[in-house]
């Protein structure tokens, strides 16, 4: 049965693993928890595309057990020693590194990368057995919408192998704005902007996204791209529409996120 696409907040940080005695993560939280129950079956393998990894053209991990890489900083102590053992799968991240290539796209597998904060902290919401074996996937460093799209058209074909695209940043990614009342306005705009494109279905929600800096609002939402950019890729793998699967002011500022079909 062919797997969705997704794109989903992966929060700040280790949030969801340290105490939030003001609820910021908390509806977040019950969002990632309750995401296996939306599918209609256990995928095969997970690809997650990272914000928190950028290349020259698109990587994939391809170590068959992963490390975790905790690239957040000033947090407790304890969330450093959190756990993810899920295995990965070399095969998938060689499958999707030649979907690439022949889409004209430069790939490549990194056999010793591990899971960055923004695949194993979601994960080990939604998936806290560490079962299911996960592939990571970077974003280009040129930052081209276009070729994010692009990628995600070539990486269409891993949905009906099994594999759930799971594309992992935030529709609103400006640190200085998060908790300030400043952060309304342009959250709010930006985000209706962008469920209207990203609700359309392939070609027009794919120029939409493309056109995504002209926008008003667009840089105060995202100063740099690299958390918007896995949208691209999950909106890039389907042809039908999208819908918003999750909504809500998160420090003041308005998050979203996405199925693809």
């Amino acid at each position: 049965m062919r797997q969705p696409s997704l794109f989903i907040p992966h929060g700040g940080g280790p949030c969801f693993f340290m105490d939030d005695p003001r609820g910021i993560w908390t509806g977040m939280g019950a969002f990632l928890r309750a995401l296996p129950g939306t599918l209609a079956e256990r995928p095969r393998a997970v690809l997650v595309v990272s914000g928190h990894w950028e290349t020259d053209g698109f990587a994939f991990t391809g170590a068959e057990r992963p490390t975790l890489i905790y690239d957040y900083y000033g947090f407790p102590a304890h969330t450093y020693a959190l756990r993810y053992d899920a295995p990965g799968a070399p095969a998938v991240a060689a499958r999707a590194a030649t979907l690439l290539r022949e889409a004209g796209l430069v790939a490549s597998v990194d056999p010793s990368r591990g899971l960055d904060h923004g695949v194993f902290v979601p994960m080990k919401v939604a998936w806290p057995e560490a079962e299911i074996p996960v592939v990571v996937m970077s974003v280009d460093r040129g930052l081209d919408p276009e070729r994010h799209v692009a990628a995600g058209r070539a990486l269409a074909a891993l949905r009906d192998e099994g594999v759930l695209l799971l594309a992992s940043g935030m529709s609103f990614h400006n640190l200085r704005l998060f908790g300030s009342p400043r952060a309304a306005e342009p959250s709010a705009a930006f985000d209706a902007w962008l469920t209207h494109a990203a609700t359309q279905t392939g070609a027009a929600r794919a120029e939409a996204l493309i056109r995504w800096e002209t926008v008003p609002a667009a840089r105060l939402a995202h100063p740099q791209a690299e958390h918007l950019l896995p949208l691209m890729v999950a909106a890039g793998a389907a042809e039908g529409a999208g819908e918003r699967i999750y909504s809500e002011t998160v420090a003041g500022a308005a998050i979203s996120a996405f199925r693809f079909h």
